[in-house]
């Protein structure tokens, strides 16, 4: 069974192990999520006896409730998390993107915990923050754990990091082709067509996996939608830019609470926001929690414009305080809410003007999908949400339009970037991938790996050569001190030891009485090694042979405690050969 085990493993190293990398989606897919909903039903299940009448139902509380719960809760969750490390505090889609890029996808199970309870304790409390956010990390989470658990290669962790990613959004929006483009773009930020497979069935997986649970309605109630005609197109333009706008102010605020409180202790930080939270509830408690029961009024035209305008600006401090602060919850449920409001004014603004061809839900949803793409920088996912949302194409035309406008306005005329790009930058994280290595992060060590070797002692007799010779290795990896340091191509020992015994046809010299050889004295071409693990990628053993400037690594794994098998070498002529570069 081990065997098997080993053969899969280094077969998911190519670039040709779709069929099994289609299975491990599905299987993510399951694990992400039923994580999320699991998530998903304690949230709703803690609110619905909290709460009157729905598990949304702030407005219900009384005015004392809806200012000191949200207060109460951010003193609670400083507490706590004042006793975990500063890893361990940082949740949410940008630490997926960091572990995605820099550290192969691996996210670790304590994190997994400290982000399924810090966000169901924020969104319990009315924080000003949504659940897609840690639906995203959870998912990712899932999906990795899985991978760690087999002891798969690094490059089919990434991959199923990105199908618990996929399978997020899809459980969380009922949207499974924007949980697809969401994954690779906002996470992988790459497309291929050996991660398009395995990623697209984790997203089938994870929304039929919400739909058996909460049936097949989007996760929004969305009224008949359609342009009335060409005449509204200066609406949509204006509403593209004052969306892109919005989101500016959104990332910029944002970044301006973490910039003047990160040095803070984590206690005063979520004191801080829920202050701002608080004041923001008392004024306006449809801010507080998820609100989706609010964008559903927007949708259905049900809220005054002075409601409107005051509820946006509310909830655009309250959420700056607490993505600012680092509480462990998202900013995606909080920017579709924000653009659903600021859509609403302008449909409020087209039917004022056009009361015959103007509709209303349309430049909600607008708004939305807007906001989406200009804050996270997701032009594509936010389109494809739009259109799976509404299950109307005709809503593309105007939707291209506002996505392209409001992500232009926030990134060329305020010179924003995304907001996890832009909260990374900030922690002083620099992701700088290249194109290339995207590409070698895809294949395994396993794919390229030499395995004709042997292992040999840095002294060996005459016969222990001859021997070692018969076996026809191509390298010859020698051993100082039991850890191999160097190696050789064997034709060099066979060359020294033929040379030799020229020299030596004269003499009466019997090989038994022969000298033992030093290989690493004897003339030959060598080189250092340096160790990389069997799931480690392409990249890695490149990043490995640089920092220890070497032109080979050798690649082991450990089969018990401070014991380790060596399965191949792997050059770096044999990197640039397999990918011809």
């Amino acid at each position: 069974m081990n065997f098997d085990l080993d053969r899969i493993r280094e077969r998911l190293s190519t670039l040709d192990a779709v069929p099994l990398l289609a299975v491990l989606g599905i299987l993510a897919g399951l694990s992400s999520g039923l994580i999320i909903i699991l998530f998903r039903m304690l949230v709703e299940l803690v609110l619905a006896l909290v709460l009157p009448e729905n598990s949304e139902n702030f407005e219900g509380l009384s005015p004392m409730l809806q200012g000191s719960l949200p207060l109460t809760c951010a003193i609670l969750l400083g507490a706590a998390f004042h006793y975990l490390s500063r890893d361990e505090r940082r949740t949410g889609v940008s630490y997926v993107i960091e572990r995605f890029n820099l550290y192969q996808g691996a996210i670790s199970g304590r994190s997994l915990l400290v982000q399924f309870f810090g966000a169901a304790a924020t969104l319990i409390g009315g924080l000003s923050m949504g659940r897609e956010g840690p639906a995203v990390h959870l998912g990712a989470a899932g999906g990795s754990l899985l991978g760690q658990w087999a002891r798969l290669p690094n490059n089919s962790v990434r991959i199923l990091t990105g199908c618990g990613c996929a399978a997020a959004i899809s459980a969380s929006f009922n949207t499974p082709i924007a949980g697809v483009i969401f994954a690779m773009e906002v996470i992988m930020m790459e497309y291929s067509i050996s991660t398009f497979i395995p990623i697209i069935l984790a997203s089938v997986v994870g929304a039929s996996l919400t739909r058996a649970v909460y049936g097949h309605e989007p996760a929004f109630t969305i009224p008949t939608v359609q342009m009335g005609s060409l005449m509204e197109l200066p609406f949509v333009v204006l509403c593209g830019v004052i969306i892109g706008c919005l989101a500016a102010a959104l990332i910029f605020l944002s970044l301006r609470f973490y910039q003047h409180t990160h040095r803070l202790g984590i206690g005063w930080r979520f004191f801080l926001a829920g202050v701002v939270t608080a004041g923001c509830g008392y004024l306006a408690p449809e801010i507080l929690g998820i609100g989706y029961d609010s964008v559903d009024a927007a949708l259905a035209g049900s809220l005054a414009v002075s409601s409107l305008l005051l509820i946006t600006c509310l909830k655009l401090l309250a959420t700056s305080a607490c993505v600012g602060a680092g509480l462990p919850a998202g900013v995606i449920g909080p920017s579709l809410f924000m653009g659903a409001m600021a859509g609403g004014l302008f449909g409020e603004l087209g039917g004022a003007l056009l009361p015959e061809e103007s509709n209303f839900t349309l430049y909600v949803l607008l708004g939305m999908a807007g906001m989406m793409a200009a804050t996270l920088e997701a032009p594509l996912a936010a389109l494809m949400a739009l259109l799976e949302l509404t299950f109307e194409p005709n809503i593309i035309f105007p939707g291209m339009l506002v996505v392209v406008i409001s992500s232009l306005i926030t990134s060329q005329v305020f010179r924003q970037k995304g907001i996890f790009q832009a909260f990374l930058e900030a922690q002083g994280i620099a992701l700088n991938v290249s194109p290339l290595a995207r590409h070698l992060h895809r294949v395994g060590v396993a794919a390229v790996m030499d395995r004709n070797i042997r292992r040999v002692n840095q002294f060996i007799s005459r016969e222990e050569a001859d021997d070692l010779l018969k076996k026809q290795p191509n390298w010859l990896l020698i051993e100082k001190d039991g850890l191999p340091t160097h190696f050789m191509p064997a034709a060099e020992l066979a060359t020294y030891l033929a040379g030799l015994d020229q020299s030596n046809s004269k003499e009466e010299n019997t090989a038994a009485e022969a000298p033992s050889l030093n290989l690493l004295e004897i003339p030959a071409k060598r080189d250092n090694v340096t160790p990389v693990l069997l799931s480690a990628t392409l990249h890695e053993a490149l990043d490995a042979m640089k920092k220890a400037d070497v032109s080979a690594v050798y690649v082991r794994r450990m089969s018990a405690p401070n014991i380790y098998r060596v399965f191949g070498v792997v050059r770096k002529q044999d990197i640039e050969h397999y990918y011809q570069i």
